[in-house]
């Protein structure tokens, strides 16, 4: 690949030397999911530069951001208007405690966010990203029935495939089966839900009847448990870092029904897809249909330039939680609630998606994005792809083993034959997942997904002519 200009001035003369940055990074860092058994022995690839929806490695190779950092990169990377906001409120005022005192744009951004969230979901929680987020929605869940006598009513219901985070509590709802992890996961009693993917029905099945059975899930649960002990369902609308799974159309109407007949609160986990990634700035109710009784969000909402989650919960539930037992404090809230500098890049990040339509253009882009992902099913590696608005999925057919070695082992193959084209992925085993920068434009699109099915060529060839084993 071709090595393009370095879109920003030149790093400092002392910077310090290529080989000493991936020393003490491969010594010193400890990186999310580090692989243990080769702890100072692994070197990642390091990133020099960003801009618009590309990255610029340590040798100068630009590349498109596939999956748009973390799923968060919305507005793309290098933005001037981002940076002089940030810039202008850390000269400013940097911090201010939110235990005894707020700043302005903690209050603005409330009040944006209260008006963008669907129906009474007026009260907001600022977090330190999607993982605290979730653990206030699980914590208020308590809280509240706490307050209303029923110390009983705690089981939370989650799903298979579902990822909502690293903290305790989050940890403990995620279920994702593949973790090979020695963490212990048992901070609330949960109870998870089989998995909902419409292309492990059993042949024969019409998604009509795979969204009763998955329905009827929810119902057999709840009649097991006793709705009297169940305080929560949390689900992603699309189950992203279990592979972009979509239910199938009417699950989350129907689901939302049943939680609310039997008074169990319904949690949205939008840290994904919130802040335009289906074209909106919340999926639950503008293409699901639902209103949940909280949402929980982080990730777009300042586009990654900082860390920053909110927990906005409905005025039913507030309400709720003022029942008459005496006085309570809700004791929940971090040292960075409403950081007054993450505040404000999540306001210009708002404002910047409102004036230049980019709402609009992913809605405008999406059966591109789309038609081009539908288009590799094609492909003899691929099993699946799905996905909507700008999120997908590839998902190559089970190797003759079927095992999570042999997965990888595609997964590791098809990022490196991409990367050398010009494409970072960000590969789940044997799937890689799409979610680049909301700007991305018709003709970035065809790169990307051009890039994609070379690779799949490229990793076809290697997987054949390898040895087995290797």
């Amino acid at each position: 690949m071709m090595k393009d200009p370095e879109p920003h001035p030149p790093l400092p003369a002392n910077s310090p030397a290529p080989q000493d940055l991936t020393a003490w990074d491969r010594d010193h860092n400890l990186h999310p999911w580090a692989p243990v058994e080769h702890w100072r022995e692994t070197e990642y690839p390091r990133m020099e530069a960003a801009r618009g929806i590309h990255v610029w490695d340590a040798d100068g190779r630009r590349l498109i951001d596939g999956p748009g950092g973390m799923w968060c990169v919305q507005i793309g990377y290098g933005n001037a208007e981002m940076a002089e906001a940030i810039a202008g409120q850390v000269l400013r005022m940097a911090y201010a405690s939110p235990w005894s005192a707020t700043s302005g744009p903690a209050a603005v951004l409330a009040r944006r966010l209260a008006e963008l969230a669907p129906g009474d979901l007026n009260n907001v929680h600022f977090t330190t990203g999607g993982s605290t987020a979730v653990d206030t929605a699980l914590r208020t869940m308590q809280f509240l029935n706490n307050r209303l006598g029923r110390p009983e009513k705690k089981v939370i219901l989650a799903r298979e495939k579902g990822y909502h985070g690293s903290t305790y509590l989050a940890a403990s709802v995620t279920g994702k089966e593949r973790f090979r992890t020695r963490f212990d996961a048992d901070a609330a009693p949960v109870h998870f839900l089989p998995d909902v993917n419409p292309y492990r029905r059993p042949a024969g099945m019409s998604t009509e009847s795979w969204c009763d059975a998955k329905v009827a899930d929810l119902e057999n649960a709840i009649a097991r448990i006793g709705a009297e002990r169940i305080g929560a369902f949390i689900a992603e609308p699309i189950l992203c870092s279990g592979g972009v799974i979509v239910p199938p159309e009417g699950y989350h109407r129907r689901t939302r029904d049943i939680c609310r007949r039997h008074d169990i609160l319904y949690i949205s986990d939008e840290v994904v897809t919130g802040f335009g990634r289906l074209g909106h700035w919340f999926a639950s109710d503008e293409v699901f249909g639902i209103q949940p009784d909280m949402i929980t969000c982080a990730k777009g909402l300042t586009s990654g330039y900082l860390p920053l989650g909110a927990c906005i919960i409905s005025d039913a539930v507030m309400e709720r939680l003022r029942a008459p037992d005496g006085s309570a404090v809700f004791y929940n809230g971090y040292t960075y609630s409403g950081h007054p500098v993450a505040c404000a890049a999540a306001l210009k990040n708002i404002e910047i998606m409102e004036r230049d339509g980019i709402l609009e253009h992913v809605r405008a882009l999406t059966p591109h994005f789309q038609a081009r992902l539908a288009a590799l099913a094609d492909h003899p590696l691929v099993g699946d792809v799905r996905g909507m608005g700008f999120l997908g999925v590839v998902e190559a057919k089970p190797g003759p083993e079927g095992t999570l070695d042999e997965d990888s082992r595609f997964g590791a193959i098809l990022d490196e034959a991409c990367a050398e084209m010009g494409l970072m992925l960000r590969p789940l085993y044997n799937m890689a997942v799409f979610s680049p920068p909301l700007i991305i434009t018709s003709a970035e699109i065809d790169e990307m997904f051009d890039i994609l099915a070379r690779g799949l060529d490229r990793v076809a060839e290697r997987m054949t002519s390898a040895p087995t084993g290797g």
